[in-house]
């Protein structure tokens, strides 16, 4: 069989897929069960029939405005999956939807009640024992914080992937920070209380632009690709990951906007919620820390930081892992790079 009789043997059934059956990815999620729900916060214990799983609880934290899925892309490319597969007891919460009524909620909400009442809830459901969080982007960030305001909490340690704490470490970032400071902040202030927040619509844009070098050749990859069925099937992932993008509530964006972006103060390790500030160095639990090789949204040195102002934890790993800023977590080749150092961190506070 020539090359191009081969290429075209193993197109066809993708295009079929992708015309007649509206795709091929398995976009199946993996079984789950709702424990505990609060606002803003329902928490799942997933299932695996016929798996016996033990140790102590894994909790996946997600980023506001990412959709849940991320720690469950597809099946083959979901960490959830994954961890079921080595035996871990494992749990999830999910933010639900943003709508206009939420838009005084600020970050307390979620580090004063939603992930403590989650932590708790899992702590309980696995007879008392502490809890591991494995947290994406600003759900590892808010991990962080909640922890360190809260020392009681039965946290027994964090590993953040792709969770960036200096602002001047980000290109993306970098360029528009001077016309704020000009502006006092008021370039986007009130944008975001006129429309009580960050709209879904201009979150996932952001999302993309982080990656517009790929979009922009996205169709000519796609069509150079037809024959790698995984190829495909991570975009249409992505793709579906992108569409659900939530919104940010007012008041939560504009904390992170004049606390996180204009002032960096996370880069010095504290930051200041209502006349409340909060130290990470007092986090004293292990953290495992992960940085994307290719992320533009939180490149190695902003999250390189954390390593520096997480003084009194009993353990800081560092590791530097292929992938932009999703596909560090959930990216095909992240089962043999951060799911490895995940499983290694995991094995060594929580064998099982």
């Amino acid at each position: 069989m020539t090359s191009a009789s081969a290429w075209v043997s193993a197109a066809t059934p993708n295009v079929l897929d992708k015309v007649l059956r509206g795709g091929v990815a398995d976009l199946r999620p993996v079984p789950r069960t709702l424990i505990d729900k609060g606002p803003n916060r329902w928490v799942y214990r997933f299932i695996a029939p016929g798996r016996t799983l033990g140790g102590e609880p894994v909790l996946l934290v997600p980023p506001l405005a990412a959709p849940a899925t991320c720690f469950d892309l597809r099946r083959g490319c979901s960490l959830a999956e994954h961890l079921l597969e080595t035996g871990r007891r494992l749990y999830l919460v999910d933010y639900g939807t943003v709508s206009f009524s939420d838009r005084r909620l600020g970050l307390e909400h979620w580090i004063d009640e939603v992930l403590p009442r989650t932590i708790r809830a899992v702590s309980a459901d696995a007879g008392g024992q502490p809890v591991h969080v494995v947290a994406w982007c600003l759900g590892g960030i808010m991990s962080l914080l909640t922890r360190a305001d809260q020392p009681g909490l039965p946290v027994a340690s964090i590993a953040t992937v792709a969770a960036p704490i200096d602002m001047t470490a980000i290109p993306l970032v970098a360029p528009i920070k001077p016309l704020a400071d000009l502006t006092n902040g008021w370039i986007l202030t009130p944008v975001y209380r006129v429309l009580g927040g960050a709209p879904r619509a201009l979150v996932k844009r952001a999302f993309q632009l982080s990656a517009f070098d790929k979009m922009v050749t996205k169709p000519v990859a796609i069509l150079s690709h037809l024959d790698d069925r995984e190829f495909l099937a991570q975009i249409e992932a992505v793709d579906r990951f992108t569409d659900n993008m939530v919104a940010y509530p007012g008041r939560t964006f504009g904390q992170l906007y004049h606390r996180f972006f204009r002032a960096n103060d996370l880069a010095e390790g504290e930051v200041d919620l209502g006349g409340r500030r909060i130290s990470l160095g007092n986090v004293k639990v292990p953290v495992l820390v992960v940085a994307g090789k290719g992320d533009g949204i939180a490149p190695q040195a902003a999250v390189r930081r954390l390593v520096d102002v997480l003084e009194n934890a009993a353990e800081v790993r560092f590791e530097v892992c292929p992938g932009g800023h999703l596909g560090v977590l959930t990216g095909r080749g992240a089962r043999s790079t951060t799911w490895v150092h995940i499983d290694e961190f995991l094995a060594a506070h929580n064998p099982g």
